[in-house]
């Protein structure tokens, strides 16, 4: 058995490359028997691994660094790095995160939750590391569903103008979490023919060599026209136009390939791309049959309910609405799964897009669609929304486009942690001129919220709702703006969205106030939360920016003199279970009732 609890680069140096394919055939055994259990990122760290194994068979961490893109893939760096034994703690409180982590390990040299932003980080790391004299080199590997993002090219365009001592890494598998799209990855795929290249020039180097007198004069005139030669061959190199030496494309699971092509680049010190190819969910039939299914597995021991998901239920509404609206238009960024856009697309393909890992572009291209008569919907994770903030404001505030926001994973999300908590969308949208919130509790109230979005607003109208299904039943059969619940308290309980089933079951200890639009506030809110000696807001969301100080100074200039007290998300939770989050947070059931009291 070569795999260890204790396993290290160090040991992995000494085998040899039999050993090696056989580690990594017990790397991809201990990550189907762990990740099916704890969940987590399966498909992409099975199509990784010799990858990974040849990374730190050349490379030395934490000297040399590596950046891992949407570091979900990175699984097996952990392993390699003295934390096999506790990889069964995956994503479970105080155990391993999801991603990589500086406070966890030291080979850990960048967080990377979010796509398109390894290049960038490590071209930093490198310019500081040449700036002291360090002459290790910096890893960045990043997938070709993350070169859809543009943050990705400017990354590139940047690094190739340096001699730094920077490698990427590209990685292609032909998938994001939605099938990569665009010209971008036809380009790729044409590049892998290209392989014919490489063996011509290498043919045409061996005969030059061997060849007396004349070879170093024939092989420097080769040399000059290598460049026609690609031409002809592939007609450019996006990477080598832009500063970059190109290695490539290499079998992703082929050791000595691997091997020798990062050797190559550990030699260069200068920027280089090593192009690999590898397959998602490598050496596991049904992550490899479906790496879309297995992207994302959830913990065996994850609460499983028979309630339709908001997600769910938002994809089929937005259907329902979309059959009698032939301008209602459905836009994703490489999510159409995740934020249950597959029923738009199989219905209405002609009007759905999937613009890629580009949530910039995506908010941009929306207010083009509104600005030619559509109803443009833009279905978004929260925390990935945040790259949008200043399209937001310039090409659809400033120009009053009517856009809707579908902001899914609002709150907590669990597993995935602090990267993928939705806590920011409430205090970024409502500083927004113009736009309006709505936060439903359950899916009734997500329906209402969707047509009135769709039809009774005229500028950024957001639908915001958290992973998972709803926590209760509000019974609504038609909209309304807020719920009053009263019984005579005097202490009120103000929240929204779905913790409101958490403040619902303490109505006989304090009136509830439930608001559904949340921004901008309704005046009556204030005047009903004027009427109470204490007010008690508790809101899934950052206490910075938060609709609850909002309220706090509005009711302050209506001379407002009880008590309040505001309970919401301070910081940065790590991963857990949502329960337990809630928890921590002081969002949950038990924690409401302490903190309001007898």
């Amino acid at each position: 058995m070569l795999l260890k609890n204790n396993i290290s680069a160090d040991y992995i140096k000494k085998l040899n490359v039999e050993q090696r394919r056989v580690l990594c055939s017990q790397i991809r055994h201990l990550l189907v028997k762990t990740v099916t259990n704890t969940g987590g990122h399966l498909a992409s760290n099975l199509g990784t691994v010799e990858l990974i194994v040849a990374m730190h068979s050349v490379f030395t961490t934490p000297k040399d660094k590596f950046v891992f893109d949407v570091g979900h893939q990175a699984y097996t760096h952990k392993i390699i790095t003295g934390r096999a034994k506790k990889l069964n703690t995956l994503r479970s409180e105080n155990g391993l995160s999801g991603f990589p982590k500086n406070e966890e390990s030291e080979h850990d040299s960048f967080i990377g939750g979010h796509s398109s932003i390894s290049i960038s980080a490590a071209l930093g790391i490198a310019k500081a590391m040449q700036l002291d004299n360090d002459d290790h080199s910096v890893v960045a590997v990043i997938g070709d569903g993350a070169l859809t993002g543009g943050e990705a090219y400017e990354g590139l365009n940047n690094a190739g103008k340096t001699d730094c001592n920077l490698v990427v890494i590209l990685n292609e598998n032909e998938m994001s979490i939605s099938k990569n799209t665009g010209a971008l990855a036809l380009y790729l795929a044409q590049m892998k023919s290209t392989q014919k290249y490489y063996k011509t020039k290498n043919s045409v180097k061996n005969i030059l060599e061997s060849t007396p007198i004349i070879g170093k004069t024939l092989g420097s005139a080769a040399r000059n026209t290598k460049r026609m030669l690609k031409f002809a061959l592939y007609q450019s190199n996006l990477f080598e136009n832009l500063g970059f030496k190109y290695l490539g494309p290499i079998d992703g699971h082929n050791l000595e390939e691997l091997t020798e092509a990062l050797s190559v680049a550990k030699m260069m010190k200068r920027p280089c791309l090593v192009h690999v190819y590898t397959k998602k969910g490598k050496g596991y039939a049904p992550a490899e049959e479906n790496s879309g299914e297995y992207h994302g597995l959830s913990p065996q021991n994850a609460l499983v309910t028979n309630c339709e998901t908001f997600t769910d239920h938002f994809g089929k509404e937005l259907c329902n609405i979309a059959r009698d609206d032939d301008r209602i238009c459905a836009v994703t960024a490489a999510m159409k799964y995740g934020t249950g856009l597959q029923y738009f697309y199989k219905e209405f393909p002609e009007r759905f897009t999937d613009v890629g890992i580009a949530e910039e572009h995506a908010v941009t291209y929306c207010a083009g669609l509104a600005a030619g008569g559509k109803l443009p919907v833009f279905a978004v994770y929260s925390s990935f929304l945040q790259r949008s903030y200043d399209q937001l404001i310039h090409d659809c505030s400033i120009e009053k486009k009517h856009i809707v926001l579908a902001v899914d994973r609002a709150g907590f999300v669990g597993e995935d942690g602090e990267t993928h908590h939705g806590m920011f969308d409430v205090p970024m949208l409502s500083s927004i001129p113009g736009a309006v919130i709505y936060s439903p509790s359950d899916n009734k109230e997500l329906s209402f919220c969707l047509n009135k979005a769709l039809y009774e607003e005229n500028g950024i109208a957001v639908l915001r709702y958290p992973r998972g299904s709803s926590l209760y039943d509000s019974e609504a059969n038609e909209y309304y703006s807020y719920r009053h619940i009263s019984g005579g308290n005097k202490k009120v309980i103000f929240t929204y969205g779905r913790i409101t089933a958490n403040a619902v079951r303490l109505s006989d200890k304090a009136d509830i106030l439930q608001a559904v639009r949340i921004y901008p506030i309704d005046d009556k809110i204030i005047d009903i939360l004027l009427n109470y000696d204490e007010v008690f807001f508790f809101e899934e969301a950052s206490v910075s920016g938060s609709i609850s100080e909002k309220i706090c100074s509005l009711l302050m200039q209506r001379g407002h003199r009880g008590n309040v007290k505001i309970t919401a998300v301070k910081g940065f939770i790590p991963h857990n279970t949502v329960q337990n989050q809630l928890k921590i947070a002081k969002l949950d059931y038990e924690s409401m009732k302490e903190i309001i009291g007898e």
